[in-house]
């Protein structure tokens, strides 16, 4: 098949769900062309990764002050920020060129900031003839698919209660009811809209229930999103020598365990990561270090804002020897090997959507989770098998502890989530 991607961001392994659909759709066969957007050099060089899988690269520059604008000037209108911030003039006229050029079986658009390239598309379509030429046997109006990935006024409402920064509480009130009615009318735009886990396609489906009525809407299941889970790249996550042992000499695990590490990952640029690092820190850890004191805490993933970079803090363990008790390490390469040389992944989200991709890759790793049951939407391991689950900062704090203390257990667990990945993901 002829597809035509259009990702308001670029593709990574930090964004691993349009990343993962590109690799895997490319590895099959399909010819793709990439429409997107780039923010910096880094992000140029992703680029060039896809290209080497044989991906047709569109990319446009978004400069920072150009997604700000966007943003002012959505503020007087009903449409919600997020639709407007990743708007690019320069990708509109490159996407109204491909639709003369190319005879595309298939359009997908990612995202809320993407949906409105998916509209622009769609008028577009309907403004062309139905086939191009005499000789040419393929229709050009493409079916278009919407994948919102998460339901984004879902999350805006959890962060609107639960978000423990003050600015991120107003920003959320302020563009809940936007997003709401945004998302209620995208619904029946697009000929198909793909979500992460069944809390979304719920979510969405309460929004047009609280639209229409029983006698207007009779069958309110037939506009329902389809639930496609995200997948979870297994090269590269064999377990490390740590969990090799103690699989097989849980004993032993004290020689390699000398400083027990609980990490935590994903993109500290997002609010509900921000959220939960501070719990982590602030609410849950003091309840680890009265009884653990040696353990140290990873903060593993790009663009931490100030209030993650100021929980770093260094103590004297019991020898005198000055260590990092918590560590904000900002971008790194690769996230694999913390995972793997982790003693403990943690997930303490308070509110979120759609598949916590940062649950599945420590799983994947054979690294033991402690979550929350907010994290667990589309994830559908069992709790005290495949993840250890706990709602307070005394119940988390708990389930690390125990963990910490019982290699066997960690070893169980570990295995068994590494499992359910390779079974489900």
């Amino acid at each position: 098949m002829n597809l035509l991607f259009v990702v308001p961001y670029v593709p990574n392994p930090i964004r691993v769900r349009p990343y993962a659909l590109l690799r895997t759709l490319a590895g099959r066969g399909h010819r793709i062309t990439l429409a997107t957007l780039y923010q910096s050099v880094q992000e140029q060089a992703d680029l060039a990764i896809l290209a080497d899988l044989g991906i047709t690269i569109h990319a446009s520059p978004l400069p920072k002050r150009r997604a700000l604008w966007n943003s002012a000037l959505a503020v007087p209108t009903r449409a919600p920020i997020q639709a407007s911030y990743c708007w690019q003039p320069t990708l509109v006229r490159t996407l109204a060129q491909l639709l003369q050029t190319e005879p595309f079986d298939a359009i997908h658009v990612e995202h809320l900031r993407g949906a409105r390239y998916g509209l622009f598309l769609r008028e577009q379509l309907r403004n062309l003839p139905i086939h191009r030429g005499s000789d040419e046997t393929h229709p050009n109006r493409p079916p278009i698919i919407w994948d919102s990935v998460d339901c984004i006024s879902h999350l805006f409402a959890q962060a609107a209660q639960r978000s423990r920064s003050l600015s991120g509480r107003v920003m959320t009130k302020f563009e809940l009811p936007r997003t709401q009615r945004y998302e209620r009318w995208l619904l029946d735009q697009f000929e198909q809209v793909l979500v992460t886990s069944i809390a979304d396609q719920q979510a969405f489906l309460a929004l047009a229930h609280g639209h229409r009525s029983a006698t207007t809407d009779p069958h309110p299941q037939d506009n329902a999103p389809f639930v496609l889970p995200n997948g979870v790249d297994l090269t590269g996550c064999g377990r490390s020598p740590h969990q090799r042992t103690e699989e097989h000499d849980p004993a032993a695990s004290d020689q390699i365990h000398t400083a027990p590490t609980v990490v935590f990952s994903g993109k500290m640029s997002y609010h509900a990561n921000v959220s939960a690092a501070l719990y982590l820190v602030q609410d849950i850890m003091p309840h680890v270090w009265a009884r653990h004191p040696d353990v140290a805490v990873q903060i593993v993933g790009k663009d931490p804002p100030s209030q993650v970079r100021a929980l770093a803090t260094h103590t004297a363990d019991s020898h005198g020897t000055e260590k990092r008790r918590v560590e904000v390490t900002g971008t790194v390469p690769d996230i694999r090997p913390y995972l793997q040389q982790a003693t403990v992944a943690a997930a303490p989200l308070l509110y979120g959507a759609g598949i916590q991709n940062k649950i599945l890759e420590a799983m994947a790793c054979g690294t033991p989770v402690v979550t929350t049951g907010r994290a667990t939407n589309g994830i559908r391991a069992t709790a005290d098998r495949e993840f250890l689950v706990a709602d307070t900062a005394e119940g988390f704090a708990e389930a690390l502890c125990t963990l910490l203390r019982n290699p066997a257990q960690r070893a169980q667990v570990g295995q068994a989530g590494r499992a359910y990945v390779e079974r489900e993901h």
